[in-house]
């Protein structure tokens, strides 16, 4: 069963136009892969920007804050040890730890989050089985189309696409 449609086109231009086209026609679920960035398909197609910074903060004070507590919580009220006369809470001494032990939970908080908000890993998506699919990394821009509902089928597809001049339309399965 056919659950996609890849229309190749030369230039983002057209690649737009047919995007442009295809959601004033009602459909929802498209993609675009282009060589570099196309701030108007990127409009289009309702992306928005990444919350990954948010969550690497907030990784990275949540660990330093259970860095920071551990370290006194030992010091204070466990082990508490005077050495030297120093005082059982010393701010100088907790703060290299407390800034690694952050800076790591930010780095494993953006990594964690970027995966979970793309929803990867996934090892596979129907686009790749297109054979000229590479060339979406090189000179090549592609608008997929997902045929879901009844109301979407790969003739009505072919039909919005057709005025765009694609230079291929292919399809393909789940």
């Amino acid at each position: 069963m056919t659950t996609h449609l890849l229309a190749e086109f030369e230039a983002a231009e057209p690649m737009v136009a047919a995007l442009r086209a295809a959601r004033a026609a009602g459909w929802r679920k498209l993609d675009a892969h282009a060589p570099f960035p196309v701030p108007e398909a990127a409009k289009l197609l309702g992306a928005h920007e990444s919350p990954v910074g948010w969550i690497a903060i907030a990784a990275g004070l949540a660990g330093a804050a259970l860095a920071y507590g551990t370290q006194w919580w030992l010091s204070v009220h466990a082990w508490p040890i005077n050495v030297g006369g120093r005082p059982l809470h010393a701010l100088p001494a907790f703060l290299p730890a407390t800034t690694i032990v952050g800076i790591l939970w930010a780095a494993a908080g953006a990594l964690l989050g970027m995966l979970a908000l793309n929803r990867l890993p996934r090892l596979h998506h129907p686009v790749f089985a297109a054979s000229q699919f590479h060339r979406a990394s090189e000179d090549r821009f592609f608008l997929s189309l997902e045929l879901d509902g009844p109301d979407f089928d790969a003739a009505a597809a072919h039909r919005l696409l057709a005025p765009h001049r694609p230079l291929s339309v292919a399809a393909l399965g789940g």
